[in-house]
C-alpha cells in the first residue's frame, strides 16, 4: 500500500512548487457528467461535437479544475488542506487522452488562519497552457502520513 503525506503550514515556503499529472480518459468525462449532471453534448456526443469549433468532444472545464484540486489535496499542501477559494481561467480545451500536468507554486502565506495562496497552472502533454488561476487554502497544522485510500475503478 502506498502512503500520502502533507506539508504543514510551517514547512511551506514562498516559491515552493509541486507537480501532479492525470491523463483524462473518456470514462473520466462520462463519470464527471454523471456526478455533476452536466450532460452537455459537447462533452459526450461525438456527432454533436463534430459541428463545434473543437470538432470533437471536450472534457468539462471543471474536470480540469478538479485535477488542480487533486494536486492540492495529494501534493501540496496535501492531506488535511482546506480549500477556501479558487479562480480559474480556461485557455484551451482538454480532450480524452490528454495528460494534464499541474504545477503549483506558493505565492503567499498568512500566519493568521494558516492561509497559503497558490499559483496554479495546468498544461497538456504538448506544453500548452489549458487552465491557470490561483487557490487559497488553509494548510494543515499537523504533519500526516496516511495510507492512500483506494477507490473503486468500476
Amino acid at each position: 500500500m502506498s502512503t500520502i503525506s502533507n506539508y504543514t503550514f510551517q514547512e511551506l515556503t514562498l516559491g515552493q512548487t509541486a507537480t501532479y499529472s492525470k491523463t483524462v480518459e473518456t470514462r473520466d468525462i462520462e463519470l464527471f457528467a454523471t456526478l455533476s449532471g452536466d450532460v452537455n453534448p459537447i462533452h459526450l456526443d461525438p456527432d454533436f461535437a463534430a459541428n463545434t469549433p473543437f470538432e470533437r468532444c471536450i472534457a468539462h472545464g471543471m474536470l480540469s479544475g478538479a485535477v488542480i484540486s487533486a494536486a492540492i489535496a495529494m501534493q501540496m499542501p496535501g492531506p488535511g488542506s482546506i480549500y477556501r477559494r479558487q479562480s480559474l481561467r480556461f485557455h484551451a480545451p482538454v480532450f480524452a487522452g490528454d495528460t494534464i500536468n499541474v504545477k503549483l507554486e506558493i505565492i503567499g502565506k498568512k500566519d493568521q488562519g494558516r492561509i497559503v495562496t497558490l499559483d496554479c497552472k495546468a498544461m497538456n502533454q504538448h506544453q500548452k497552457l489549458v487552465v491557470s488561476g490561483s487557490a487559497e487554502v488553509m494548510a494543515p497544522a499537523e504533519k500526516m502520513s496516511l495510507i492512500r485510500p483506494q477507490v473503486s475503478q468500476t
